[in-house]
């Protein structure tokens, strides 16, 4: 993108006139240099903010030259430009500074993306720009393809000898003889604008949109896909439906607990989906292994484990986790996959991971080798911090490509005969992406019959001398920020009155840049340093036997408890306290093999002696049945709402007869009790963007911030 030419050429229509008339872009600027520092301030910015950034800078810089080389501006008009031109440039160096891989997007080279350029372009015709036809038209330059196995992983290439086999039993992939679209795509009316910004705030401003769900069939008549002994529910019914009636991608959202596997594996079975890939967390891959069996029993499965010596190589099914899914890029990538589940898809939102690129090479391969697979990413929490959350999953499907919508989207989009201009344009755009396949059912809604869930808060006094450290440490890290706070508005020349200062007079930016440093130098402090990371976890060894002494009451007087804690030190001092009492328990853990995990779930859900499972909110916060407790004790707490929703549902789902309580043990005084009170308010962004409701925009704040911006009020306040 050209840097001074356009400054120099560029024509202004007339118009009456105004405030900004001079420089009419520089508001359009302030407003887009607002929003990536809003985005900025809440995490990593995400694609499409990032182009964001560039575009905004580069146009600070043309702006500053066209200024200050126009004859027609007098001298104290060209100072009072250059001067709110220099306030965007602050902010833009405020944002830099959060996250330093920004600055690399200032280099020329680095702002040629058609994206780039539609976004100045679309700035400088909202400013009244006159451009150039050349500069008018954008066209994409047609990515190269990218390997199914990247440099970084190929010296790890495994191919079991099984595989092999295989591979020599039937040397030729099977032909996909289904009729391709002829010639190239036609040019649609909106492929000159930038889109994939306006998507992401079509869904983060969905109240009053209605459930992400797709239109679905009715329930048919007779269930002909269960096997003997097992009913299909009638939301599962309706999405078999879908399948059945040709769609092939879907984003399942549904709430956790109300089967997404079964569905999964029926689906396969619907599209005849085979080869199918199974991508999953590692604590649930024996468990899609058992559902494969008794959903489908007439298919093979085949659990991938290690280097893969025990693969059955003519499975119809394979299940791979994570993490060591880098070793079988390239026999999988030549198998001839018909379809891929992601389970838990959130897990592949980080597009720099190495996780997320195996992921999604792989889906490209499918794509290229068969015409329309089935391609299912499932997740009960798409969206944990911002709505770009959802990029890696609209790539795996194959609706968007990260910079632009792809045809099928296209066409839909193009089909509303609006443009980003106009305001109708956004639910219109929200509904085009969730009739590609977005199905988002609350158990509320479909499982009628479902007992219910309550969550219950149990304050505990810290008294003893480590609770009191706890609580002077936390007044110490209030100091901290308060005095850094106070700092910083001496720094400009208003400073406070020595002592309290009224909450109205507070400065909610500044507490925020406070928070936010903190937060920053919390999360790459070396070990051994106070902060509120290390607070929440002694506060949580605080809690520890004072939790697990409830968990033990509970076991004796209603049955089996499920115990979450997030640290390994309150899971082993929990399981020593049930072993002096006498309580058999097991444990869910990261480190545990598949087998020994699964060993443990069928344990606490069959042997009537097992009275306790002891789960690690990590590890066994996902995919895991654990029906035969009804209530759930959580000793630590999370740092995101969707995580604790996680844990809970693992006894809240379909199976379960009894209500469900979860027993939140909180220390009283301190950091806890605030952390609990915004878990419970964080939850307005999947709430906003895929239930549709009235949420506060604000609440998508970590809460992590959250929590140090409160810390600093109080300091500042009493």
């Amino acid at each position: 993108m050209p840097t001074t030419a356009p400054a120099a050429t560029r024509h202004r229509k007339p118009s009456s006139s105004r405030r900004d008339d001079e420089a009419p872009l520089i508001p359009i600027l302030a407003r887009k240099v607002r929003e990536v520092e809003a985005k900025a301030q809440r995490g990593k910015l995400g694609p499409t903010n990032r182009v964001k950034f560039q575009v905004i800078a580069f146009l600070v810089r043309e702006e500053r030259a066209r200024v200050k080389s126009d004859a027609d501006v007098t001298d104290a008009a060209r100072a009072e430009l250059l001067k709110r031109l220099d306030g965007v440039a602050t902010i833009l160096a405020k944002t830099a500074a959060r996250d330093t891989s920004l600055i690399q997007l200032l280099e020329v080279d680095q702002a040629t993306s058609p994206v780039a350029r539609r976004m100045r372009r679309d700035w400088l015709l909202e400013s009244g720009a006159e451009l150039p036809p050349d500069e008018l038209i954008i066209t994409d330059v047609v990515p190269a393809a990218t390997p199914v196995v990247p440099a970084a992983v190929a010296s790890r290439q495994v191919v079991p000898t099984a595989i092999e086999a295989r591979q020599l039993a039937n040397p030729f992939l099977a032909p996909d003889l289904t009729a391709r679209p002829a010639g190239d795509t036609p040019r649609r009316r909106l492929d000159g604008w930038e889109l994939m910004g306006p998507l992401y705030k079509a869904f983060e401003s969905g109240a009053g949109g209605g459930a992400a769900t797709m239109d679905l069939p009715p329930v048919p008549e007779f269930d002909h896909l269960s096997p003997r002994g097992l009913d299909v529910m009638p939301h599962q019914s309706r999405f078999l439906e879908a399948v059945r009636d040709g769609h092939r991608t879907f984003l399942l959202a549904d709430e956790p607990g109300l089967g997404k596997t079964a569905e999964s594996v029926l689906a396969a079975s619907v599209a005849g989906a085979y080869p199918l890939l199974a991508v999953v967390p590692n604590v649930v891959k024996m468990n899609w292994a058992r559902e494969v069996s008794r959903w489908t029993p007439q298919r093979r499965a085949t659990v991938i484990q290690g280097d893969g010596e025990d693969v059955d190589a003519f499975a119809d099914v394979f299940i791979v986790n994570y993490e060591i899914l880098d070793r079988h890029l390239s026999w999988l990538g030549s198998l001839g996959l018909k379809g891929m589940v992601v389970d838990e898809a959130h897990f592949i939102k980080n597009l720099t991971s190495q996780r997320s690129q195996n992921v999604l090479a792989l889906a490209s391969r499918i794509r290229e080798n068969v015409r329309n697979p089935l391609l299912l990413a499932l997740t009960g929490t798409p969206l944990i911090n911002d709505v770009e959350d959802f990029d890696a999953i609209w790539r795996f499907l194959g609706w968007t490509n990260g910079e632009k919508p792809g045809p099928l989207l296209m066409g839909r989009l193009d089909e509303t005969g609006l443009t980003p201009a106009d305001k109708a344009f956004y639910p219109a755009a929200r509904d085009a992406v969730i009739s590609l396949g977005i199905v988002r059912r609350k158990k509320k809604d479909v499982a009628a019959d479902l007992p219910d869930k309550l969550i219950a808060d149990l304050p505990v006094e810290l008294d003893d001398e480590y609770g009191r450290s706890i609580r002077q440490a936390e007044r110490e890290l209030g100091s901290r920020l308060a005095a850094r706070y106070r700092r910083i508005v001496e720094a400009r020349g208003t400073a406070h009155r020595a002592g309290p200062i009224p909450a109205d007079e507070v400065d909610h930016d500044i507490v925020r840049l406070v928070a936010q440093h903190e937060l920053d130098e919390s999360k790459s402090a070396a070990a051994g340093s106070e902060n509120v990371f290390t607070m929440v976890r002694r506060i949580g060894q605080a809690k520890a036997v004072l939790a697990a002494d409830y968990a033990a009451q509970l076991q004796r007087s209603v049955g089996k408890v499920v115990f979450f804690a997030k640290h390994i030190d309150v899971m082993d001092a929990a399981e020593a306290h049930f072993a002096a009492a006498g309580m058999k328990s097991v444990s869910l853990r990261g480190d545990q093999t598949s087998a020994a995990r699964q060993q443990a779930i069928d344990a606490f859900n069959d042997d009537p002696a097992v009275g306790v499972a002891v789960c690690s909110l990590t590890a066994a916060g996902v995919g895991v049945n654990l029906q035969a407790a009804s209530n759930v004790v959580l000793a630590e707490l999370s740092w995101t709402a969707a995580e604790q929703t996680q844990a809970i549902d693992r006894v809240h789902r379909i199976g379960q007869d009894e209500p469900v309580t979860a027993w939140r043990i909180i220390a009283a005084h301190t950091i806890d009790t605030k952390i609990a009170e915004l878990i419970d308010t964080k939850q307005g962004l999947a709430a906003r963007a895929l239930d549709g409701e009235a949420v506060d925009p604000s609440s998508s704040d970590s809460v992590q911030l959250s929590a140090l911006m409160h810390l600093t009020r109080e300091a500042l306040t009493s």
